[in-house]
C-alpha cells in the first residue's frame, strides 16, 4: 500500500465509504467500514489529510480525528457536487470530495466545538418551539373566526381566552375544550421558549466571544450565540464582508432568472435582518445612502412598468401603427 495523503469519507449513518489518494491524486484504495470500525482503521494510518462533507456526524468526527493526529477538512456539499464523476454512488461521492479537498480555492467549513454543538441545538429547538407557538396562535384565531368571533391580536388577547369563552355561551362544547386545549397548549410553549432563552444566556456567560458581542447595541443573547455558532475560526475570512457573504447576507444572482437567492445560515441571516431593521439608520451618511437606495428603486420600478402605464407606445407597436397608418392613406388614394 503507497503512502496515503489524503482520504475522502462519504458519511453515513451506520457505514462510512472511504477513498485514499496518494500525493499525485492516483487511487490507493476504497473501502466500506462500520461506525465501529471506522475510527480503529484510521488510526492504523499514518497523520494525513482526512475530507468530508460538514454534514450529520462531521463535527465530532472531525474532534476524534484531529486528536488522533489527522487533519480534518471540512466541505460545504454544495460545493462537492460538481465534482462527482459518472452515476452516483458512495464511492464516487468519497472520491468527489478528495478531489474538492485540492482545489486550491476551496471555501472549507470550520469544525465545531461540543459547546457550539449544543447551543446550536438550542437554536434549532427554539426556532421548532417559535413555530409552533405561530401556528398555535393562527389556529385559535381561525377557529374563533369561524364561528363569527374576531380576536384581538396580541399575547395578551390569547391569555384571556377563556373568559372570552365564558362571554359566549352559545358555543358548542366541543369547539370550547378544542380552543382551550389550545390556549394550554400556547401557554406550555411560552414557558419552553423562556426556559431556552435562560439556558442561551446561561451559556453565553461562559463565551468570552459571545458576551463581547453582547456589547455591541442592539445585539441581544439569541443574536450574539447565533453568530457565535457560525462564526467559528474568524481567521478563515479575509474581511468582515467574507463573514457577511458566509451568512447569505449578500444576494447571489442566479441567470435566467428574476429572482435572487440568499445562501448561508438563516438564524444567523434572520438574526442579522432583524438587527438591521431596528437599528435603523443612526449617522448623516447611512440616511443618505438609504435615500438614494429608495431613489434607485422607485427608478427601476418605474422602468419595470408597462409602457401603456406611462401614456407611451412601445416601440414595436409604434412602427406597427405607423406602417399601417402609411397603407391606410395608400389604399384611400
Amino acid at each position: 500500500m503507497g503512502d496515503i495523503s489524503l482520504i475522502g469519507i462519504d458519511l453515513g449513518k451506520h457505514s462510512f465509504h472511504l477513498h485514499a489518494q496518494d500525493s499525485s491524486g492516483h487511487m490507493v484504495f476504497r473501502k466500506k467500514l462500520t461506525r465501529s470500525q471506522l475510527l480503529a482503521q484510521l488510526g492504523n494510518f499514518q497523520a494525513c489529510t482526512v475530507a468530508m462533507e460538514s454534514c450529520a456526524g462531521a463535527h465530532w468526527l472531525a474532534r476524534r480525528l484531529a486528536a488522533t493526529g489527522h487533519q480534518p477538512k471540512l466541505i460545504p456539499p454544495q460545493f462537492v457536487k460538481p465534482f462527482v464523476k459518472g452515476n452516483k454512488s458512495d464511492f464516487a461521492d468519497a472520491e468527489a470530495i478528495c478531489e474538492a479537498a485540492v482545489r486550491p480555492n476551496m471555501h472549507f467549513a470550520a469544525p465545531r466545538t461540543e459547546a457550539q454543538q449544543a447551543l446550536s441545538a438550542l437554536h434549532r429547538v427554539r426556532e421548532a418551539l417559535v413555530g409552533d407557538h405561530t401556528c398555535t396562535t393562527n389556529q385559535i384565531h381561525a377557529f374563533l373566526l369561524e364561528f363569527g368571533i374576531s380576536l384581538a391580536k396580541g399575547e395578551e388577547a390569547i391569555k384571556a381566552v377563556p373568559v372570552l369563552l365564558a362571554r359566549h355561551e352559545d358555543l358548542p362544547p366541543a369547539i370550547v375544550d378544542v380552543l382551550l386545549r389550545l390556549q394550554a397548549h400556547h401557554k406550555y410553549l411560552d414557558g419552553q421558549i423562556a426556559d431556552v432563552d435562560r439556558e442561551i444566556k446561561r451559556q453565553l456567560k461562559a463565551d468570552e466571544r459571545s458576551s463581547r458581542l453582547l456589547e455591541i447595541p442592539g445585539v441581544g443573547p439569541v443574536t450574539a450565540s447565533a453568530l457565535s455558532i457560525e462564526l467559528g475560526d474568524p481567521h478563515r475570512f479575509k474581511n468582515a464582508r467574507q463573514f457577511a457573504a458566509s451568512l447569505g447576507l449578500v444576494t447571489r444572482a442566479v441567470q435566467h432568472r428574476r429572482q435572487a437567492e440568499a445562501p448561508g445560515h438563516q438564524q444567523a441571516r434572520r438574526q442579522e435582518v432583524a438587527l438591521a431593521s431596528c437599528a435603523g439608520c443612526t449617522e448623516p451618511h447611512e440616511a443618505h445612502r438609504a435615500a438614494n437606495r429608495r431613489h434607485w428603486a422607485l427608478g427601476l420600478r418605474h422602468a419595470r412598468a408597462p409602457t401603456f402605464q406611462r401614456g407611451g407606445l412601445r416601440a414595436g407597436q409604434q412602427a406597427r401603427q405607423d406602417r399601417m397608418g402609411n397603407a391606410g392613406q395608400g389604399i384611400a388614394l
